[in-house]
């Protein structure tokens, strides 16, 4: 989402939201409020809550964000990594991040973007 359509739009009701990526579009716009200290792992463990949700209710919707899911087998190679780390993908887009002096959570979103872009199924309803 670009800069300037997140700074004009207001932010949206829990009911207003469809899936993980409209979720996860909230926490881009207001990091600090949804993940304590805009961390990857804080993030991650939210993600996990929702994919036990999910499952606990039956819902249909699939998390492209578990452990071997869809953004991890996407991430390995981006990162530059030849198999999936045991470490999860905060932990080595933390060390990705810190190696080029940029906050985590801003190279996250940057991924997710990338990611999205090359993956139509993970472009919501």
């Amino acid at each position: 989402m670009a800069e300037a359509e997140m700074a004009r739009r207001a932010p949206r009701q829990l009911t207003e939201m469809r899936d993980v990526y409209d979720l996860l579009e909230e926490v881009r716009l207001r990091p600090g409020m949804w993940v304590r200290g805009s961390s990857l792992q804080h993030l991650d463990s939210m993600l996990f809550g929702y994919h036990v949700a999910l499952k606990v209710h039956g819902a249909k919707e699939e998390l492209d964000f578990r452990q071997g899911g869809p953004f991890a087998d996407w991430l390995w190679p981006r990162l530059g990594y030849e198999y999936e780390s045991s470490l999860g993908w905060a932990v080595e887009i933390k060390r990705a991040a810190e190696a080029m002096d940029r906050p985590a959570i801003e190279l996250f979103f940057e991924l997710l973007d990338e990611f999205r872009a090359g993956h139509p199924s993970s472009t919501g309803p």
